[in-house]
């Protein structure tokens, strides 16, 4: 494959071979060149998402962590290395989950025929402010297609207490829910299989991204474990592969899990770590 000049006004084919260097945070030799027009000199590294990053050698393993369960200030402390490193490289490796779980979608067209989703509800800071984590997830492979965090209003014996603290707090419950239809629509096909419970919002969605799709609603069941609501305590849970896949959430990502001093301060962050699990998870599927 020929390479192209990097510089937006030369952009010319006639690249030479200038020399190696190697890289001094894993020592690896690159490849570098030169365009023959401008003089422009680039690397094989000069294209990378990691450019210019001194710690690549963890990115796996802060990979791996941040689906296991362990919080960033804890793998900061595991690995020995600054909390703000660990921030850039959350930012870094949820950049790159994005384009992987991108690329996933495109590969599944006409390959999944049922599909169930749901919300999962968390917080950010606190309990005052409650956050709803769509989620949908194809039944026969167990690959997460898509999850989208999104803001909602405290109800219940909190809603008084949340708009006299922090006002009122708009729902951007159908914002998510848009997002995440809209990105994994490119997977719809005739005659697929929605699976959800009751909600009100759901059947706008399904027939406005897959009119022709069977709907199946379920009523909900109590959960199994007290503070776990996502395992229902019912001889045949019919919304099982996505109720198992939020307790995973919950288990995997510690910003999710309950009773625990972990709280997600940004929906943002929420966001990015989302896109790292999904790409964790979805890989170990693919892989085994």
């Amino acid at each position: 494959m020929s390479k192209q000049c990097p510089n937006f006004e030369c952009q010319s084919l006639k690249i030479i071979k200038d020399g190696k260097f190697k890289r001094s945070s894993d020592h690896q030799v690159i490849q570098r060149y030169r365009c023959k027009c401008c003089g422009r000199r680039f690397s094989n590294a000069s294209f990378s998402l990691a450019k210019n990053q001194k710690k690549r050698t963890v990115n796996h393993l802060v990979f791996k962590l941040l689906g296991s369960g362990v919080s960033m200030r804890r793998i900061a402390k595991i690995l020995n290395l600054n909390k703000n490193t660990i921030q850039r490289k959350v930012d870094f490796l949820a950049t790159k989950a994005k384009m992987e779980q991108q690329k996933l979608l495109e590969t599944l067209y006409e390959k999944i025929e049922h599909i169930q989703f749901d919300d999962l509800e968390t917080s950010e800071h606190t309990k005052l402010k409650p956050v709803s984590v769509s989620i949908a997830v194809d039944v026969q492979s167990r690959i997460i297609l898509g999850a989208f965090a999104s803001q909602i209003p405290a109800k219940g014996h909190l809603a008084v207490t949340s708009r006299h603290k922090y006002g009122y707090r708009k729902s951007h419950h159908k914002e998510g829910l848009k997002a995440l239809f809209e990105q994994i629509s490119s997977t719809f096909t005739e005659g697929m299989r929605f699976d959800s419970d009751s909600h009100t919002l759901y059947p706008e969605f399904v027939q406005k991204y897959a009119q022709k799709a069977d709907h199946f609603r379920f009523k909900g069941g109590r959960g199994c474990v007290v503070g776990q609501g996502e395992l229902k305590k019912l001889h045949r849970d019919p919304l099982f592969c996505i109720n198992h896949t939020c307790a995973m959430l919950r288990d995997n990502l510690k910003r999710l899990s309950r009773k625990t001093w972990c709280t997600t301060k940004k929906i943002e962050m929420l966001q990015k770590h989302l896109y790292i699990y999904l790409w964790y998870h979805n890989k170990e599927i693919l892989s085994g």
